[in-house]
C-alpha cells in the first residue's frame, strides 16, 4: 500500500499504488488485462520490440445498432500509481458506485497503467535506464492502442488526476474529437518549469546522486537517494494550513513524518522508476494547443496545491482558449490537502456530476 494510503493528510505528487478493496477486487465485471504491441516507436524515435500495456476494466460495454461501444469513459492515474488505484476508497465509490458520475452499472470505465506505471512495460521490468525515455505523448499513444484492442472508437469521457490531468489535457489536445467531455484534475496545461520542474530534477538527481545507484545497475535499493526524493514530494504534496491544524506540535509533526516516510520506503518502488516517472513530463507543453478542444472541458484545481499555484495566474489565460471550457478552484481550508485534495472527492465530485449530467 503506497504512502498516500497512509498519510492521506499529503498524498505526494508521486502517489504510489492504493490496492482496490475487497468490494471492487469481488466486482463481477472486473477485468484486468495486457496487450503486447510489438515493434512500439517511441516520439524521440526509440524503438521497443515488445511494449506490454495492462489495464482494469469495470462495468460492462454497450453497443448501438451499428455495434459501437457507446457508453465507455477512461480515468487516468497520477504519477507513479496505476489504473486499479482508482478503485481504491474514497473515489472508487465516489467516482464509479451507484448514482455516482460514473456509475459501473450504467458505463464501461475503462482504467489504463500508463507506459513506466503499474503492470505496463517498464524500466524496472530488466532494461533500467536502457529503457526508452517514453513521454505523455507515448502513454497517450499506448493508451489508443489499447482502446483499439477493446474496439473503443470514441469515449464518453476522458477524466484524469495530475499527471492523469495532464495526460488529458495531452488527449484532448491530440485526439481532440475521441472524447465527448474531457476532466483534468489537478493539473496546468502548460509546460513543466519554474518550481514544478525543479522539484522535479531536484527528486531525480536525490537518487542519481545516491552512491549505490550506480547509473541505475543497483543491486541494493538507494534508499538514500529514495528518502531525499520522497522528503521532496511530501512538502509539495501537502497544504500548509492542514498539516499545521491537523499536526500541531513538533512531535505530532515528526511522528507524521516518519510514518509516511516509512510507509514509503517499504512500498518497494523502484528508483529507476520513479526517474523516468518524474522525468516523463519534460516534453509536456499543450499550450499552443488549446484552440483544438471544441468539446466540453471541466478543469478543477484547488487554491493551496502547491505543485499548480493559484498565483501563477494560467487558469483564465486558458480557459480563453478553449471554446467551451469551465475552470473550478476549490477554496482552500483546514480540511483541503492541497495536491491531496485530489483524494477527498468530497471537495470536487459535484462538480463532476453535474457536468456529466449537462
Amino acid at each position: 500500500m503506497g504512502l498516500h494510503a497512509v498519510v492521506s493528510a499529503v498524498v505526494t505528487v508521486a502517489a504510489l499504488v492504493m490496492s482496490a478493496p475487497a468490494s471492487a477486487q469481488g466486482d463481477a465485471t472486473r477485468r484486468d488485462e495486457t496487450l503486447t504491441v510489438r515493434d512500439f516507436v517511441f516520439h524521440d524515435g526509440a524503438k521497443l520490440p515488445e511494449l506490454t500495456l495492462a489495464w482494469t476494466t469495470v462495468g460492462t460495454p454497450h453497443r448501438n445498432a451499428r455495434g459501437e461501444i457507446d457508453n465507455a469513459v477512461m480515468a487516468l492515474h497520477g504519477t507513479g500509481g496505476n489504473g486499479a488505484s482508482f478503485l481504491g476508497e474514497p473515489l472508487g465509490t465516489a467516482l464509479f458506485g451507484s448514482g455516482a458520475p460514473f456509475d459501473k452499472s450504467r458505463y464501461y470505465v475503462i482504467l489504463p497503467d500508463a507506459i513506466g506505471h503499474g503492470g505496463s512495460s517498464k524500466p524496472s521490468d530488466g532494461l533500467r535506464m536502457a529503457f526508452p525515455a517514453y513521454d505523455y505523448a507515448d502513454m497517450v499513444e499506448g493508451e489508443k492502442a489499447m482502446l483499439a484492442k477493446l474496439g473503443v472508437r470514441k469515449l464518453k469521457a476522458i477524466i484524469g488526476m495530475s499527471m492523469g490531468g495532464m495526460m488529458t489535457f495531452q488527449w484532448a489536445t491530440t485526439y481532440p474529437e475521441f472524447a465527448e467531455k474531457f476532466i483534468p484534475i489537478g493539473a496546468y496545461p502548460v509546460e513543466v518549469a519554474g518550481q514544478n520542474r525543479m522539484q522535479r530534477k531536484l527528486t531525480i538527481d536525490a537518487i542519481k546522486a545516491d552512491p549505490l545507484w550506480k547509473g541505475g545497475n543497483y543491486t541494493t535499493p538507494p534508499l538514500a537517494g529514495l528518502r531525499t526524493a520522497t522528503s521532496i514530494q511530501m512538502l509539495m504534496s501537502g497544504s500548509a494550513l492542514n498539516l499545521q491544524t491537523g499536526y500541531p506540535t513538533r512531535a505530532a509533526a515528526d511522528a507524521f513524518v516518519e510514518q509516511g516516510m516509512a510507509a514509503s520506503l517499504a512500498s518497494g518502488r523502484d528508483a529507476n522508476d520513479m526517474i523516468y516517472q518524474t522525468d516523463a513530463s519534460r516534453t509536456y507543453n499543450p499550450w499552443d494547443k488549446l484552440g483544438r478542444i471544441s468539446a466540453p472541458l471541466l478543469w478543477i484545481n484547488f487554491a493551496d496545491d502547491l505543485v499548480n499555484p493559484v498565483s501563477l495566474g494560467i487558469a483564465d489565460k486558458a480557459v480563453a482558449r478553449m471554446p467551451h471550457a469551465r475552470f473550478v478552484l476549490v477554496s482552500a481550508s483546514d480540511k483541503t490537502r492541497g495536491h491531496g485534495t485530489l483524494f477527498r472527492p468530497e471537495y470536487w465530485i459535484a462538480d463532476v456530476a453535474q457536468f456529466m449530467a449537462e
